[in-house]
């Protein structure tokens, strides 16, 4: 009977457009969009729903910008939160630059770089790159997250039985590249270089290693023990593997980041940085010997299938690049700009946290709450600062992430504060320096 009322259950007959179930059968259909619907309900509940809000940037007046927030035409607005750190996206070598390559050959590039995409453009500025950081030869992808998780997923399968060591902050495009990889991970505590040797000295010596961390930890605005950490990799045998992002273009006599800062290049395998933060435009980068090089341009499907960057992209990066090697002035406004930052919020009882970078966090510690500041700021003041929430944090650790560059004047700083003191007066936050 049991077998039967299977049968039954299960029928179904054949028609011209396939096979038509029993309503029985089609109750057990999945319902695509309440699983949607109930994906982004909950980001809703928990808080952490993200809004992208409409903007423009003024061309040559950065930080200033226009924000279509309503019916009313686009609104003045200050941005707090660009990544854009030295204002180089605006810069005339930079954009002169890009407009010669436009008119010159055009918008695309025509291709990935071994059918038809790859130019002289290209080629410069992967030299220009390689000598930023003193490597032999560097290798250009379309974003920073590709440079990541490419070079990383690739090493591991080139190298069998390799084991990677990660620390616990790296970010997720180098996580997404370990992970991608199939190789065993093993995580080490954030700078912790105590665990970190613990874990390599429990590892088969015969293994092969690759230690993965940052430089500037972008949410902490914290700075890895370089020398440390490449000591231990010269003990146990180890490659090592850094995410300059944040730092290249930022630190160093030519922007080389801060393991030029620290004289510690020579001591990296592999530099990996970007080309959108510091320097401006679009792209990513990995800088190594010819050797690495080779292997990651010729194994990595994320460099070898994809489209190369527009050399008009390129081109401005070219230009972004020799600027900032031969000029400190951007840096050293960047640096003034975000210790008075520091300070301000300090000295107003802002619970700013401890940096010792060019990034200013101020902690919220709540989803809701640090998207309603973030709110307030945009409405009432014209100050756009995106909240910083989960994944991207640890729950609990939301907060608002201000990027001061050499454009911010005192002026703006002194009324973000005291935006920021009325604001967190209005919503009864708690107003103390973090510990």
């Amino acid at each position: 009977m049991h077998s039967l009322q299977g049968k039954v259950d299960c029928w179904a007959k054949r028609t011209a457009g396939g096979m038509q179930c029993l309503p029985k059968e089609k109750e057990r259909r999945v319902n695509y969009e309440q699983v949607f619907d109930s994906a982004i309900d909950r980001l809703h509940s928990e808080g952490r729903y993200r809004v992208f809000i409409d903007i423009l940037r003024n061309k040559g007046a950065y930080p200033n910008a226009r924000c279509f927030a309503g019916h009313n035409g686009p609104k003045p607005i200050t941005v707090w939160c660009s990544n854009d750190y030295l204002a180089m996206g605006q810069h005339p070598k930079v954009i002169a630059a890009m407009e010669e390559a436009l008119h010159d050959v055009g918008a695309g590039s025509g291709g990935t770089r071994n059918i038809g995409g790859n130019t002289h453009y290209h080629i410069d500025l992967e030299t220009e790159l390689a000598d930023l950081h003193d490597k032999e030869a560097a290798l250009l992808f379309t974003s920073g997250y590709v440079s990541n998780d490419a070079t990383l997923s690739t090493l591991a399968k080139v190298l069998p039985g390799c084991v990677i060591f990660s620390d616990e902050l790296n970010h997720a495009s180098m996580i997404a590249g370990i992970r991608n990889s199939g190789a065993e991970k093993r995580v080490f505590r954030h700078n912790d270089v105590d665990h970190l040797e613990q874990l390599l000295a429990e590892t088969d010596p015969a293994c092969p290693k690759l230690i993965a961390f940052e430089s500037v930890y972008s949410m902490d605005a914290d700075i890895a023990p370089i020398h440390a950490i490449c000591d231990l990799a010269e003990k146990y045998n180890a490659l090592t593997y850094i995410d300059e992002v944040h730092a290249v273009g930022m630190y160093g006599a030519r922007g080389g980041g801060i393991s030029e800062r620290d004289d510690a290049a020579h001591r990296i395998d592999i530099i990996e940085g970007t080309l959108g933060k510091a320097f401006g435009v679009m792209g990513g980068y990995i800088a190594a010997d010819r050797r690495i090089i080779d292997v990651i341009r010729s194994y990595a499907p994320g460099f070898i299938f994809t489209t190369s960057l527009s050399p008009v992209l390129v081109a401005g990066v070219l230009a972004a690049v020799r600027h900032l090697k031969a000029s400190s002035i951007e840096r050293e406004a960047q640096g003034q700009a975000a210790a008075l930052l520091k300070t301000l919020f300090a000295d107003a009882g802002l619970p700013v946290m401890p940096s010792t970078t060019h990034i200013v966090p101020l902690m919220v510690g709540d989803p809701v709450r640090a998207k309603k500041v973030s709110d307030i700021l945009l409405a009432e003041y014209g100050v756009y600062v995106q909240p910083i929430n989960f994944p991207t944090v640890p729950r609990g650790t939301e907060r608002l992430r201000f990027t001061p560059g050499p454009q911010h004047t005192p002026a703006m700083m002194t009324e973000l504060t005291g935006a920021l003191v009325e604001i967190w007066q209005r919503l009864d936050l708690e107003r103390r320096k973090a510990a």
